[in-house]
C-alpha cells in the first residue's frame, strides 16, 4: 500500500517533471478503477496542462487547468509509471496519460482495488466535487504537515482500540498505514496491541515525535532509492515491517510477525512489552 512517504515522493517527481505538460490522449484500460464525475475522462482531459500534483493523507490529487482534477486512492497495490509511450504495456495497467513529448504517465493495479475519480476541483465556480470522493473529506491532519501534541492527544481521546488499528485510520491522521504503524510503534517502544486508552503521557509525546519523524526519514530514504522509477515498492529499508524472525535491530531478538484479516503486523515483544490479548 502506497502510504505517505511513497506518494510524497511521487507527488514531488510529478510536479518536477509533468508542470506545464499538456495531456495528448487518455486511454482506459481497465474501467473499474474510474470514476468519471465532471465529464468523460478521455474525451474531456485531452488539452488539458497538468498545474501540480498534491497530496493529503493516502490520496494523491493531480491538477489540470481548467478547473479538472484526478484525485487517485491507490488502495493496496496502486501505483504510478512514468514511462516512454513506447514502453510495453503491462497488463496491470488501468489507465494511461500520454504527456506528450513521448512520455506517457500511467496508472497500474493488478488488483484493481483503488480508484481514480475525475472530478471539477470546484476553480471555475465554486462547487468542488471533493466530497463525493470516498473518504476524502474526512480526513484527519496530514501526518507530515505536522500536528501538534495538543492535538494529536484531543483526537486520539475519540478512538477505544488497539493504537495499531487507530494510526491506520484515517480519520484520525491520514498518511500512515499498515507498514509505516509498525515502524512507527517500534521507534516508540509501543506494543502495536495496546489500548489507546492505556498509553501513558511519556508514550503519547513519544508516540507523536516518532509519527513525524519516522515518516520524514522514509521520505527522505524513498527519494534516493526511488529516483525516476515511481512506480517501485522500496521498503527493505524498514526496521520491523514483514521481517518476522529475522534479528530486531534494538536488541538482538526475533522479530514477531502475525497475519490477521489480510494484514501482516511486526513488532518485537522484548522492545514493545505488552499483551497480545487483553482481558
Amino acid at each position: 500500500m502506497p502510504e505517505a512517504p511513497d506518494l510524497e515522493v511521487i507527488k514531488d517527481y510529478l510536479n518536477a517533471n509533468l508542470r506545464d505538460a499538456k495531456v495528448a490522449s487518455c486511454k482506459v484500460l481497465r474501467p473499474t478503477v474510474v470514476r468519471s464525475l465532471a465529464a468523460e475522462v478521455t474525451s474531456d482531459l485531452p488539452g488539458r496542462t497538468f498545474l501540480d500534483a498534491q497530496r493529503l493523507g493516502k490520496f494523491l490529487t493531480l491538477r489540470f487547468s481548467g478547473g479538472r482534477s484526478l484525485v487517485i486512492n491507490p488502495m493496496l497495490t496502486g501505483a504510478f509509471q512514468h514511462c516512454a509511450d513506447s514502453a510495453l504495456i503491462q497488463k496491470k495497467t488501468c489507465i494511461t496519460f500520454n504527456m506528450g513529448g513521448g512520455m506517457d504517465l500511467r496508472y497500474l493495479d493488478d488488483r484493481q482495488m483503488g480508484k481514480v475519480y475525475y472530478i471539477d476541483n470546484g476553480e471555475s465556480d465554486g462547487d468542488a466535487q471533493d466530497d463525493l470522493v470516498p473518504q476524502y473529506t474526512g480526513l484527519g491532519p496530514d501526518v507530515l504537515a505536522g500536528i501538534s501534541l495538543e492535538e494529536f492527544q484531543t483526537r486520539l481521546k475519540k478512538f477505544n482500540g488497539e493504537i495499531k488499528g487507530v494510526l491506520t485510520r484515517g480519520v484520525f491522521i491520514s498518511g500512515i498505514g499498515n507498514a509505516y504503524s509498525d515502524e512507527i510503534l517500534f521507534a516508540a517502544g509501543i506494543s502495536p496491541f495496546k489500548k489507546c486508552r492505556a498509553l501513558k503521557p511519556d508514550e503519547l509525546k513519544t508516540l507523536h515525535t516518532q509519527c513525524r519523524r519516522v515518516l520524514e526519514e522514509a521520505t527522505e530514504t524513498l527519494r534516493v532509492r526511488m529516483g525516476g522509477d515511481i512506480q517501485k515498492k522500496v521498503r527493505d529499508f524498514l526496521q520491523v515491517h514483514n521481517k518476522g524472525g529475522q534479528p530486531c535491530p534494538k536488541c538482538g531478538g526475533n522479530i514477531t510477525q502475525l497475519n490477521a484479516n489480510q494484514r501482516i503486523t511486526s513488532y518485537c515483544r522484548h522492545c514493545q512489552p505488552g499483551l497480545l490479548i487483553r482481558n
